[in-house]
């Protein structure tokens, strides 16, 4: 288990490393210039040329690589183009909108997904177990802007519950007021990403179901049930963990959409706004923290894949 979590570990770095080449490199290709954004429409090319070699942007591209990615080893992710902030501080005040929101978001998908999941495929030949089908299809069709705008309509235009938009100035020194303006945009994500979870933990299980082995287990005297709580879910899980960190790349995407919708001070609406200032330091920081949570997801599935099928280690 060890070598295997120091090979996983190694494979993780790589990536990583070459993640923040393909974001350097990328943002490169884009159109416009943070110094014409400075400088206004009126400068000449001097006053643009000035502000370009303040910035360090005359730099060769590896030489402006290096400099960046080695703050970055050292917990520095550089100072704003624009208005000099650092970087660093701005996206540890961001994380905290939205990792709670992707935490919550996640939470409201896995309860959704895993019971209800569980439950059609146990019903799978039932009106009922049917009918949750197609409701999980539907639930995959409606996209999450046109259910964060009916979710807002319901609870907060319509049964004023809920505040539609923004988030607490002082933030999580409130922590009532700061959970009330989350609730809609976890439901949001977390309803649409719970529809695709919910088919995949219903495929998985009915896979079970109708398994040799457990249909041995319930030849030992077994209820169906016990079956599939004691044998069953076990190997349900591993598809169904695969899934899991497929989506949550998707939910933080998208959480830049949500974040849009809800006004939330969080890491998708300082990515949206950055990237229209050409603010390239701060977009490289934060498309590299979501390059960064991806991977980790990557990881981690491999180990809670180990941790499940011990078999795993051995041809991986």
């Amino acid at each position: 288990m060890t070598w295997y979590i120091v090979r996983r570990l190694g494979l993780l770095a790589i990536s990583l490393a070459a993640g923040s080449v393909v974001v350097f490199a990328l943002l490169r290709l884009l159109p416009g210039d943070v110094a014409t954004t400075i400088a206004g429409t009126q400068a000449s090319p001097a006053q643009i040329a000035a502000i370009r070699a303040d910035l360090g942007l005359d730099r060769s591209l590896p030489a402006q690589y290096l400099s960046w990615i080695g703050g970055v080893l050292h917990g520095d992710f550089g100072h704003s183009q624009l208005n000099g902030t650092a970087v660093s501080a701005e996206l540890n005040r961001k994380l905290e909108v939205t990792l709670p929101l992707a935490a919550g978001s996640m939470a409201v998908a896995l309860l959704v997904a895993v019971p209800l999941g569980t439950w059609a495929a146990t019903r799978s030949r039932t009106v009922a177990g049917g009918a949750l089908n197609a409701l999980s299809q539907f639930g995959i069709a409606i996209p999450g802007l046109w259910l964060a705008l009916l979710l807002v309509w319901v609870f907060a235009v319509q049964l004023s519950w809920l505040p539609a938009q923004g988030f607490p100035v002082d933030g999580w020194d409130r922590p009532g007021p700061a959970l009330r303006s989350l609730v809609l945009p976890c439901l949001a994500l977390g309803l649409t990403e719970g529809a695709v979870l919910l088919r995949f933990v219903r495929s998985a299980v009915l896979g079970v179901l109708h398994s040799d082995f457990l249909r041995t287990a319930r030849a030992t005297g077994l209820t169906r049930t016990q079956a599939l709580l004691r044998h069953g879910f076990r190997n349900a899980a591993l598809p169904v963990v695969s899934i899991l960190g497929l989506q949550v790349a998707a939910l933080l995407v998208g959480a830049v959409v949500i974040e849009q919708v809800f006004t939330l001070p969080g890491v998708g609406s300082m990515l949206v706004t950055d990237i229209g200032n050409r603010d390239l330091v701060k977009v490289q920081g934060e498309m590299l923290i979501l390059v960064g949570a991806v991977l980790t997801l990557g990881f981690l599935v491999d180990i809670v894949h180990r941790i499940i099928d011990p078999r795993i280690g051995s041809t991986v």
